[in-house]
């Protein structure tokens, strides 16, 4: 599913590229719910929130998977949805300086009013658009929004504690309601207009005479703050009501005893003695997933260890946008402490948790710093080499390979000839990144740094022909350098010094800057130091050699390679290093210090 917001380009900022490492289909709230719309009229519950994903469940008790299916548009999360227009949007209100956090239309659809961290109401017209008011009154943002059928009243609930009743034809709050120890973020309302239902920071959740705030019932108390609440309206008075809280179920509290509980009298006007909440377990329950809530990247710069709210532990691959492992309830900690390995690879990416779920990004300033020999990286070439690799630009590839514009096609006709053994014209257009597939169901976000997304697309769907053209215009150059002209980047380079070390006695060098690549291993600088240096003299004697000594040319180099390991060694910081190890590691854990990196070379001693 995908979905694009047009922008003019001359005036966008800087792109970056996002996916989020999930399964196929996320039947379960993977996080806090911040909205409810119940459709009594097909038994539905419509559930949003911080994991950016509409669900519709069935409230029917009898199924025993109320899931039915999902709308996926969003990018970060969903404040508040609203039914409207028999399912349809018709207009585009604009006006807010700040995030929207509620929104409320009358039944009639002749008022909308929102809610934000202005501290104000804004009032429209939604069949004109037109701004009808700004009412102000509360002292934080404003969460929670109602409206009577005709749209002549309205209630807010606000973080400042209050609940407010407003007469939008005097344009002005009549009255005010403290019910609430804390912020109150959700509200909900009679269709008599005579009763509210609040709920917010401090779990409880209150049924209020609106015409007596004197008279008030503890329906029951949530195990975390209340977020939002919907009454199941089948019948009048209200049967039941859903709330959603911070954690990922949403639970349903019956109110079959609160119309006898209001007429006994034994309502809570005493705050010295408040009395036991009407309500002490929900009638049903729509459960909830898991929500990650730490993770650690492993130094390999591929791997991310994490951590969600049940405790469990996981253990995913970046590059191939996956989970590989989940190793259940373990110390997080330790478990960092046993995957540590002394490599270093640059950062490339950033992680983000507040969907619950692991979301990449992908930045033009380091998207590629990060360089891997293919064997460290377990990928094998067909010719046997070990090519070097560009995390970076390698999942690049893998996450627009379905996009038509990043194929490469045959060069010669003839290579597309019929391939002799089943009579079937052989296919040999090149996608991807020839080492590995990202799930194709993995949802990749285009958007500005620190901005609005631009679009946003599946994997799998960069094939057809609309978000083909939509990906045209929204890629920026940097993508496209990699993707489409196959232009990897360029080595990353370290300068350093090699000096004979104090022990050796031998005399220091001219101070010569040298470079190479990060990834080059100590090892090919032993064998420099061992050819270069320390046989400098027995080589120039040997110039005058034969012919018949080139055929061995390869077996002296392997001799070399050795010779080396057996008779150099190389240190810094005065501690011997393993010739396994490379350039940017030794920098990073052993020099760890300003300045080029210095090496010292000496003969092991016999």
């Amino acid at each position: 599913m995908a979905a694009h917001h047009r922008q003019n380009t001359a005036g966008r900022r800087k792109v970056q590229v996002s996916y989020v490492i999930r399964d196929e289909v996320e039947k379960y709230n993977r996080n806090g719910v911040n909205a409810l719309q119940l459709d009594p009229a097909l038994n539905r519950l419509f559930t949003a929130g911080r994991d950016s994903i509409i669900r519709i469940w069935s409230v029917n008790q009898h199924k025993q998977d109320p899931y039915i299916a999902s709308m996926e548009h969003h990018t970060d999360w969903v404040n508040d949805i609203v039914l409207c227009c028999n399912g349809k949007t018709s207009s585009s209100l604009s006006g807010n300086k700040d995030s929207i956090y509620s929104l409320a239309m009358n039944q009639m659809g002749t008022v909308i009013v929102s809610g934000s961290t202005e501290k104000v109401l804004r009032v429209w017209d939604p069949r004109t658009c037109a701004k009808l008011m700004k009412l102000k009154g509360h002292t934080d943002n404003v969460k929670a929004l109602l409206l009577n059928r005709d749209g002549t009243q309205c209630l807010s609930g606000s973080s400042d504690g209050t609940i407010r009743l407003w007469s939008l034809g005097q344009q002005r709050c009549i009255a005010t309601y403290r019910v609430h120890d804390e912020g109150v973020w959700a509200l909900q309302v009679n269709e008599a207009f005579t009763h509210v239902y609040s709920g917010g920071r401090d779990r409880k959740i209150y049924c209020t005479d609106l015409r007596n705030p004197d008279i008030r019932v503890l329906i029951c108390e949530e195990k975390a703050p209340v977020l939002k609440m919907e009454l199941d309206r089948s019948a009048d008075p209200p049967p039941a009501l859903w709330v959603a809280t911070t954690k990922s179920s949403v639970n349903k509290w019956t109110l079959k005893g609160i119309h006898n509980f209001r007429a006994s009298g034994d309502y809570d006007n005493d705050c010295t003695n408040p009395i036991p909440p009407l309500c002490t377990q929900p009638d049903q329950v729509i459960k909830g997933g898991a929500s990650i809530i730490q993770c650690h990247i492993l130094n390999d710069k591929r791997h991310i260890l994490t951590k969600d709210t049940n405790n469990n532990v996981a253990y995913w691959d970046v590059l191939k946008a996956c989970k590989v492992e989940d190793l259940g309830k373990v110390d997080f900690e330790e478990e960092i402490k046993k995957r540590f390995k002394m490599v270093y690879v640059p950062n490339w990416f950033s992680v983000d948790l507040k969907t619950g779920m692991l979301t990449i990004t992908l930045d033009e300033s380091d998207c590629f710093a990060a360089w891997v020999s293919a064997k460290d990286a377990g990928f094998s070439s067909p010719d046997g080499s070990d090519p070097k690799l560009n995390l970076g630009g390698l999942l690049l590839q893998a996450l627009l390979e379905y996009w038509p514009r990043t194929h490469i096609n045959p060069v010669d006709e003839e290579e597309n000839e019929i391939n002799h053994v089943n009579g079937e014209q052989e296919n040999r257009v090149q996608k991807g990144n020839g080492y590995f597939q990202v799930p194709p169901h993995t949802p990749v976000i285009f958007g500005e740094a620190g901005g609005r997304t631009l679009f946003r697309l599946l994997c799998r769907d960069s094939g057809g022909e609309t978000e083909s053209m939509l990906l045209n215009e929204t890629v920026p150059q940097w993508v496209i350098d990699i993707t489409v002209d196959k232009n990897m980047p360029k080595f990353n380079k370290i300068p350093f010094y090699l000096q004979p070390h104090s022990s050796s006695g031998a005399k220091t060098l001219k101070k010569d800057r040298l470079s190479a690549s990060d990834m080059l291993q100590v090892r090919k600088v032993m064998e420099h130091v061992y050819e270069k240096i320390i046989n400098l003299d027995n080589e120039s004697q040997t110039t005058s050699s034969s012919n018949n000594e080139k055929a061995g040319e390869q077996e002296k180099e392997e001799d070399i390679a050795v010779l080396a390991e057996e008779k150099i060694e190389l240190l810094c910081q005065d501690q011997v290093l393993d010739p396994n190890m490379d350039l940017r590691t030794v920098k990073h854990f052993i020099w760890k210090s300003g300045g080029d990196l210095t090496l010292h070379y000496r003969q092991k001693s016999t």
